[in-house]
């Protein structure tokens, strides 16, 4: 049985989604929300409760690993993908090549990007973490205005068009 509770953030609403043993999904604001239809409205799950603990513990800068159980859906590639983001230390970037690299699947930067833009647990599986070559902000399922807010929060500086770390 899948739950999920709401809560406010300074990126949005954050829905989080969690099965009876891990977090499944965190969804922004009004994107589609797949695992919420399917889910029971439980404001006392104790997954649920700990993630928001945490996040809020992330905004206010008293946090910057996460402890949560995590149980993403996806493909093997998908699955590795995200498992590599997790490598990306608080405050550090990686380029999709060289999360790429990690795989060891150095010339599949456009499918480690489009397994980073199918991330079910955004912020907590840090795929804002992940920008071009050059230092381009790419895209991100929030929308740029979130994955500029989350990069500003963990120590970065970006130019005044929000399109490049500087």
């Amino acid at each position: 049985m899948l739950h999920y509770k709401t809560m406010k953030s300074p990126i949005g609403k954050i829905t989080l989604v969690s099965s009876n043993e891990a977090l499944v999904a965190l969804y922004c604001n009004d994107e589609l929300m797949p695992k919420k239809d399917l889910a029971k409205k439980n404001d006392a799950h104790k997954i649920l409760n700990l993630a928001e603990q945490q996040l809020n513990e992330y905004f206010d800068g008293r946090r910057k690993t996460f402890e949560l159980p995590l149980n993403p859906e996806g493909t093997e590639f998908q699955s590795k993908a995200w498992s590599a983001l997790l490598k990306i230390p608080y405050g550090e970037i990686w380029s999709y090549g060289k999360q790429a690299e990690y795989l060891k699947a150095p010339k599949a930067q456009r499918a480690v990007g489009g397994a980073n833009g199918r991330n079910p647990i955004p912020v907590i599986i840090p795929c804002h973490r992940v920008i071009g070559s050059t230092g381009k902000l790419t895209g991100f399922s929030g929308g740029m205005s979130m994955k500029v807010y989350l990069l500003k929060l963990e120590g970065h500086q970006v130019d005044a068009d929000a399109l490049k770390i500087l």
